[in-house]
């Protein structure tokens, strides 16, 4: 049995009324938010397992736009279902099995072709939220048009080529998130070491679970929020770094 790797509650969200609205892109949906004014920025969200709709995605969206970036997230599942807290954990390998957050490739194309072509963009970032960030790792390894990265608990786990970053990436970790053990985040700080040629930061946040970043204000809970706020301007420093 596996353990329900989402330890906060996803039952009842409150409802999030959101700044952006939604565009079709090619074959893509996608949630969009813009700042008051002009930029050639922008930054791409990778939105979790539950989607592209989720009301706390776009709460994430609506505040990076708010630092002054065109922010998208668009729907990496293509229209498929995503995962939903009502599902059964049983079937939750499966359901990875046709969501492979390595193969978002094709999409982030289609996203930063639009951000140039349509938006005026000149310099991308990305940020992923455990899902995301997954592919966010992924897409740090492979795609030298994203500026840089901020993958939130979601790492590549199984490739050797895993190291070698083409632009500086962050990864944010939970100390107490059980999808993702300390070993694990001591032997990516070590690899990186060694193979990593640009800038790279791994910072762990005290006695925060898997998720803990992307709570809206109202879902959090005391203790936590000051590491949930420490990590959100962390995450946006670094995108204010290079992007």
């Amino acid at each position: 049995q596996m353990a329900d790797p989402f330890l906060y509650d996803t039952g009842e969200r409150s409802h999030y009324g959101c700044l952006g609205h939604e565009v079709q892109i090619e074959y893509l949906k996608a949630y969009v938010c813009r700042p008051s004014f002009s930029t050639d920025k922008a930054v791409i969200v990778v939105h979790d397992v539950f989607g592209w709709r989720f009301p706390d995605i776009r709460y994430i969206v609506d505040l990076i736009a708010g630092h002054g970036y065109i922010t998208i997230c668009p729907d990496f599942f293509k229209g498929t279902e995503p995962w939903k807290s009502t599902d059964h954990w049983p079937d939750f390998p499966d359901w990875m099995k046709n969501h492979d957050p390595m193969k978002v490739d094709k999409e982030a194309d289609v996203v930063l072709k639009y951000l140039k072509e349509q938006c005026g963009a000149k310099k991308i970032g990305i940020v992923g939220f455990s899902w995301g960030g997954m592919a966010v790792h992924h897409l740090m390894l492979k795609n030298p048009h994203l500026t840089a990265g901020v993958s939130l608990y979601g790492i590549v786990r199984d490739s050797e080529e895993r190291y070698r970053l083409l632009n500086p990436t962050f990864f944010i970790f939970g100390e107490k998130d059980h999808t993702i053990s300390l070993d694990q985040i001591f032997l990516l700080e070590d690899k990186l070491k060694q193979y990593c040629k640009v800038p790279y930061k791994i910072k762990v946040y005290p006695g925060q679970v898997h998720g803990f970043a992307q709570l809206k204000p109202e879902d959090m809970k005391p203790d936590d929020k000051p590491y949930i706020e420490e990590a959100r301007r962390d995450m946006i420093d670094w995108i204010k770094m290079f992007v």
